[in-house]
């Protein structure tokens, strides 16, 4: 094993670990929902489990250890998000034709159920941040009480974001099937 940098107690290693291997599925699955390309969603996974390492010696137990952390995911994602597209409003953009990603170009083989799970993603990453926020929490399973500790909302406004995102993303579903 690895000696630990001074001041790290074995305890938050531990806990670490332990949240990792416990958690780490739905943080990669939470990225996809910010994240359309593989590259960019590893870099945010990174991004926040560096925010969960630092902010392991704060936790207080006020909440449920799973809460706590979609929560800090949740605000890493969504810092990421924002300052991402601040970037590249600053910056030139491809165009199009010579961005080999927006040709639609990719592997024929891959599996009917993983081309609906993408398209799923694509149109979740196209809601508004908290309505992407709630029905992520809510897909990974977070019952209302849990999504209302991490996010703040009311329990009702909770299901009125459900409601109307699950509208928005059949609409969107409907719509890109029907283009096929």
């Amino acid at each position: 094993m690895a000696e630990l940098p001074s001041g790290v107690s074995p305890s938050r290693e531990q806990t670490f670990v332990r949240l990792v291997g416990e958690f780490g599925p739905a943080l990669r699955r939470l990225t996809q929902s910010y994240e359309a390309d593989p590259a960019l969603r590893e870099d945010l996974l990174q991004e926040i489990l560096l925010a969960v390492w630092q902010a392991i010696p704060q936790f207080r137990g006020e909440a449920s250890e799973r809460t706590w952390l979609y929560r800090i995911a949740h605000n890493t994602a969504i810092s990421a998000v924002i300052s991402r597209n601040r970037r590249r409003a600053r910056e030139r953009t491809i165009p199009p034709e010579f961005d080999p990603r927006s040709r639609g170009e990719g592997p024929d083989e891959e599996a009917a159920q993983q081309l609906r799970r993408e398209a799923l993603f694509a149109a979740i990453r196209e809601l508004p941040l908290a309505d992407r926020r709630v029905v992520t929490l809510h897909l990974d399973g977070l019952s209302y009480a849990e999504i209302e500790q991490t996010t703040g909302l009311s329990q009702s406004a909770i299901a009125t974001r459900l409601s109307r995102a699950r509208a928005r993303l059949a609409e969107r579903l409907n719509a890109k099937e029907a283009r096929r």
